[in-house]
């Protein structure tokens, strides 16, 4: 097995500048090394650029509040749930305004799609402006290393556009500063990232032909080709881009059992697919793009940790949050063996569900309205976690001789009042199969070392199911909605619409899609195309901030929003204008040469002009 390690060529010249037993290195000539006219001179120093974009990816997920919760909060499967604080993100209105600290982790981490994506864009195109300065040994060779860039950047694009709308667009290697930046259309920004997904698919690797387990390869490309074509409209393209790895060959759903657990009755194939040591294996198929984060590498920080069960699981074991019927503190979230109270512990389950802090609060419309077959393996009792599994804990109640030790946690008294005493952030149930990730040296698990898919096939029938739809042949959309479906064990729909693929996301899909970006991407191709929705809604582009599927899907399904539930300290509220975020204040006042446009529905956007437009054919670029 080939799998890919995330060492820099930045990380490289920290190695080769250490100390050495000479007082040479104190002059000031290695510095140069910095140089980017001396260090991207060989095909190896080029390719190591690349994993910078790779690592800078990595963090879309792992760390503490990584950004992709956002991805969640700002869609029907979940909200904040932080409740204990004033600074995350609850009243989006009034708090998601372009002078936010958008990249604070005790708020919120979404600034982190603007600037770290322009950083992500800089790596790449300092790979495209100097691919001819190597001595190349093939033409092959260095189509695939300028492939692999356009897939980075395309992808970075491809997430800031439907963030962000209309943004600046770089195509090269900035070498001096600049303040003349200026807003291009989504549309044309997408149909660049056509035209280089477009070359990327036929130059880059596939894993087969060597491409490195964690690196992007061409499955990559056409899997990200799929989604690009789907929101320019192109259907067709979205289709073909999804058959070129679904009719590969190579690539294929899992349906048998595979990897650690595979003799395990208890377990199935859901559970399989799931499980950090099977995502990197050779037998797993249905793998097309992963971040790598199993080996302890620690010199470029891949060694971050995905911290998912802190993030996504409740904050079960936190004090006093879930009571007995007898009203005492039932819960301890600390391990086996440790003193809490009058005892040690004895029954450990932190080590086995993660100490979670609940800040992606699953919604009810993710726990239990999507799920239509008891047959289901995804929502199954050993897959699923419900709150009614953990049993009380905690030492004191066994030296009390409480009644209710080792039993299972009850929400309600004989009263009919609420135990729990915050049940947005500590009663809610979760994926257990999809979330468990081991963490045997924290005192309370968050969270470990491990892989984390990106695009795996199951996405790439979907895309392809919606496709279909789009272009009205409904059967062709229902066989491949069905093909993920009955993988896991449910009966074959007769039909589907929009809805019900979205729903089949939802729960295929939890923590894996960039959900936020996907419901604006159809948001724009309803406006676009002016298709009336599963419920009979149509849209337009001349009034999108105002009126648009994101917000109406959203208020349907989330009923923290739609009923506006109070927190202690905000209510949850979102608008139609919040499809589209505002462009940082910092970035727009910075470019005092240019003209970045703000988004509809922000301070700033009664000052916007007519973007620029990318323009494809002989003498390629952007005009007005």
């Amino acid at each position: 097995m080939k799998k890919f390690k995330i060492i820099s060529i930045f990380t490289l010249g920290l190695i080769l500048l250490g100390p050495s037993c000479s007082e040479d290195f104190l002059k000031p000539e290695p510095l140069s090394f910095y140089e980017p006219s001396k260090t991207f001179t060989t095909t190896e120093s080029l390719n190591s650029a690349l994993i910078a974009c790779l690592r800078n990816a990595r963090l879309d997920v792992y760390g503490d509040c990584p950004p992709i919760l956002n991805e969640g909060f700002l869609s029907e499967v979940s909200v904040e749930g932080t409740t204990d604080k004033t600074g995350p993100m609850f009243d989006w209105p009034a708090q998601l305004l372009p002078d936010l600290n958008g990249d604070n982790k005790d708020r919120t981490s979404i600034g982190w799609f603007w600037t770290e994506a322009y950083n992500r864009i800089k790596y790449a195109n300092t790979v495209i402006s100097r691919i001819n300065t190597p001595e190349w040994k093939s033409e092959a060779d260095k189509n695939n290393i300028l492939g692999k860039a356009y897939i980075h950047r395309a992808r970075t694009y491809y997430h800031l556009v439907h963030h962000y709308g209309d943004v600046p667009l770089i195509l090269e290697e900035i070498t001096s500063v600049r303040l003349d930046f200026y807003s291009v259309t989504r549309e044309s920004i997408l149909q660049k990232c056509k035209k280089d997904l477009t070359f990327a698919t036929q130059w880059v690797q596939t894993e087969a032909q060597g491409s490195p387990i964690g690196d992007v390869n061409k499955a990559t490309a056409y899997h990200l080709l799929a989604q690009v074509n789907l929101a320019l409209g192109d259907f067709d393209g979205a289709i073909a881009a999804a058959d070129a790895i679904i009719n590969d060959g190579w690539h294929k759903l899992m349906t048998d059992r595979f990897g650690v657990d595979k003799s395990d009755p208890n377990h199935d194939i859901t559970w399989d697919l799931h499980q950090d040591a099977n995502k990197a294996l050779p037998e797993n198929r249905e793998r097309i793009y992963i971040f790598t984060g199993s080996e302890t590498l620690t010199e470029d920080g891949a060694s971050e940790r995905i911290q998912i069960m802190r993030q996504a699981v409740p904050f079960w074991g936190g004090a006093g949050k879930n009571n007995t019927p007898s009203g005492v503190a039932g819960m301890s979230d600390a391990k086996l063996g440790t003193t809490v109270g009058k005892g040690k512990v004895e029954i450990d389950q932190v080590t086995k569900y993660g100490r979670g802090i609940g800040r992606l609060r699953a919604t009810p419309y993710l726990q239990f309205d999507i799920w239509d077959d008891p047959k289901d393996q995804r929502h199954n009792s050993t897959n699923w976690m419900t709150m009614e599994q953990l049993v009380y804990n905690h030492p004191n109640l066994k030296a009390d001789s409480d009644p209710w030790y080792g039993k299972n946690l009850q929400k309600y008294g004989a009263d009919g009042g609420i135990l729990c005493t915050d049940t947005i952030r500590s009663w809610f149930n979760w994926p257990h199969y999809k979330l468990y990730v081991a963490d045997p040296s924290a005192a309370q698990p968050a969270g470990g070392y491990a892989d984390w898919y990106v695009y795996r096939l199951a996405e790439t029938y979907l895309l392809r199911a919606e496709a279909y739809w789009w272009k009205n042949n409904i059967a062709a959309a229902t066989a491949d909605v069905n093909a993920v479906r009955t993988r896991a064990g449910c009966d074959p729909y007769s039909t589907v619409d929009i809805g019900t693929i979205l729903d089949e996301r939802a729960r295929e899909l939890y923590y894996e899609e960039f959900r936020n970006v996907e419901l604006t991407r159809i948001s724009y191709i309803f406006a676009k195309t002016g298709k009336a929705d599963y419920a009979g809604r149509t849209y337009s582009m001349d009034n999108f901030h105002q009126k648009n599927f994101w917000y109406d899907r959203v208020i349907e399904k989330n009923i923290f929003y739609r009923n506006q539930i109070r927190a202690p300290h905000y209510n949850y509220k979102i608008a139609p204008h919040i499809v589209i975020w505002p462009v940082p204040a910092d970035a727009i006042n910075a470019n005092s040469l240019g003209h970045i446009n703000q988004n509809k529905g922000y301070p700033g956007a009664e000052g916007n002009v007519p973007p620029l437009t990318w323009k494809d054919g002989e003498g390629e670029g952007i005009i007005e």
